[in-house]
């Protein structure tokens, strides 16, 4: 399968605007599992920072805006 511009331009990560409810919700529970083991933050942009992180192992961009 070859890139498309999509793939270029998004590094081949799915939107996460693009995703189902459904899978966003799957995400934001896998995920909560995961911020337990993590030491806490008041932080707002290392929180987005660290989400958007998991995300990307996970094949989905995130971003503000």
């Amino acid at each position: 399968m070859g890139d498309t511009q999509l793939d270029k331009q998004t590094g081949g990560l799915r939107d996460w605007h693009d995703l189902t409810p459904a899978e966003q919700l799957r995400l934001r529970e896998d995920y909560g599992h995961y911020l337990d083991r993590l030491p806490p933050t008041c932080s707002m942009e290392s929180k987005i920072a660290r989400f958007a992180a998991w995300l990307a192992e996970r094949g989905v961009g995130y971003h503000l805006g």
